[in-house]
């Protein structure tokens, strides 16, 4: 069993990646539903939902009456007492009992209706775990598919960069040839070509390790001919409009693991109402249906009547005369198991009061557990909502100073573009040096760079606060 079970995970695993390789790209969307396909703790999540729903079902069913039947047959030898007709008989005997019963409890302190409400507030916290998991899991999927994108942008602004300097190495290559220029000009630039292709296969090594982070996060083997869609991430929206306190107050509402400790904390409250319902007296009603056997129980069956002496006599004329009786001779026999379960049926039904007096204080313990369980998960939902307030105001300052970066990294590139087009014309020119020119350039080049990872760290920013607000839907 389990060697088809890893055979049918292997093949899955392998038709994911299939379809993967045979789609032209893999949007984000795709990679979440996988992702929440294959993802080995939302699953496990999920079995927590189950139990917490079977816990629940039960909780009802608590309420049903329960119904047993009973049989037992054994076998006694030497002084025994007959369980037919309570005597003592010395013999081998072999008996059986058959019995069916219910009890159904009437009243015990509102507890099986406290721990129905319990156990359905469990579940549903349950489920909002569930949810928060896979929301977890989508943040993680959508930053390591932004960093995949991060660096295939990085790697295509490296390329471009080495092809405009090997442009310029090809050029000097001839003027050199001509004697138009010094071979220290040509040095200088080849050494800015090696360091732009040391740079493009370090990108490339960063691509690759984003990639397998990404398939790894997806559980898929890993693929290096994944390519991703980009068209939702081409450029970002303007700043994020909600504020601090709007986005707080929207993940007090919607944020799932927020509202899951909400209902740990209810569901703990009538935890302490089960435990206080042991104070009270518990009313039932029960019946029963019983019967028994014994193989030493004998039937007689009348016969043929005949006189006898009784012992006694009378005198008739001083003549004695023996009394007479009439004598009924039976015949005995074993009563068959059928008619004996028939014959000693017996019932019972009666309700029962068990009245709670004194019980070593556990009663008295438990609630105050309970009081301990509800009181720490209080404290813990307090915290978490602390905690939830200081994560959002602390992302929504990273997104807004990233915000800023980034409008400031576009205006530069703008101004070092122009600047690099001037350069370049003066540099063919001759009117400045390889080391001023390579000044300007490598400047155009680190802008791009910084501009592009802003870009997406904006784009990650505002998709965290979408996150606290429960928006991160596809």
């Amino acid at each position: 069993m389990t060697s088809m079970k890893s055979v049918k995970l292997t093949l899955l695993f392998f038709s994911v990646a299939i379809a993967i390789h045979a789609q032209d790209k893999l949007t984000l969307k795709q990679s979440v539903e996988i992702a929440l396909k294959n993802n080995i703790q939302v699953k496990q999540a999920g079995l927590l939902v189950d139990r917490d729903e079977t816990n629940r079902s039960q909780a009802w069913a608590n309420l049903l009456p329960n119904l047993n039947g009973s049989f037992s047959y054994g076998w006694n030898q030497g002084r025994n007492i007959d369980p037919i007709t309570n005597a003592y008989i010395n013999q081998q005997l072999s008996s059986s009992g058959i019995g069916l019963n219910s009890n159904v409890v009437l009243f015990a302190g509102l507890q099986a209706q406290n721990f129905i409400k319990q156990t359905s507030l469990a579940f549903q916290a349950s489920k909002l775990d569930w949810e928060q998991s896979k929301n977890n899991l989508t943040l993680n999927v959508l930053l390591a598919y932004l960093l995949v994108l991060t660096n295939e942008d990085v790697l295509e602004i490296s390329r471009n960069q080495a092809a405009v300097t090997r442009k310029q190495v090809e050029r000097l290559e001839v003027m050199v040839r001509e004697g138009a220029v010094g071979q220290f000009q040509l040095t200088d630039i080849k050494g800015q070509l090696a360091s732009e292709e040391i740079a493009i296969i370090n990108n490339e090594n960063a691509l690759e390790t984003a990639k397998l982070s990404l398939c790894q996060l997806l559980n898929i083997p890993y693929n290096k001919d994944l390519k991703l869609d980009r068209e939702e991430f081409q450029q970002p929206a303007g700043f994020y409009a909600e504020t601090p306190d709007q986005i707080y107050l929207q993940a007090l509402k919607d944020f799932a693991q927020v509202k899951a400790t909400d209902y740990r904390v209810k569901s703990l409250e009538k935890g302490v109402k089960v435990a206080q319902s042991n104070y009270f007296p518990t009313v039932s009603f029960g019946a029963n249906i019983f019967s028994s056997y014994s193989s030493a129980a004998m039937q007689g069956t009348p016969g043929s009547t005949v006189e006898a002496k009784t012992g006694e006599y009378i005198t008739v004329n001083n003549t004695r005369y023996d009394v007479m009786k009439q004598d009924q001779n039976f015949s005995f026999s074993k009563i068959g198991y059928g008619k004996q379960l028939d014959n000693n049926l017996g019932t019972y039904i009666g309700f029962n009061v068990q009245v709670p007096v004194f019980n070593n204080f556990r009663v008295r313990n438990q609630v105050r557990l309970a009081r301990i369980s509800l009181k720490n998960a209080e404290l813990e939902n307090a915290n978490i909502k602390y905690q939830l307030r200081q994560n959002i105001e602390q992302a929504h300052l990273n997104m807004s100073t990233t915000y800023k970066r980034y409008k400031a990294l576009q205006d530069q590139v703008n101004s070092f573009e122009i600047s690099f087009r001037a350069a370049e014309i003066r540099f063919n020119n001759g009117v400045i040096n390889p080391v001023e020119y390579l000044q300007v350039k490598n400047n155009l080049d680190r802008s791009r760079v910084n501009h592009i990872v802003a870009m997406y760290e904006y784009i990650l920013r505002t998709k965290v606060l979408d996150f606290y607000q429960a928006k991160l839907n596809w």
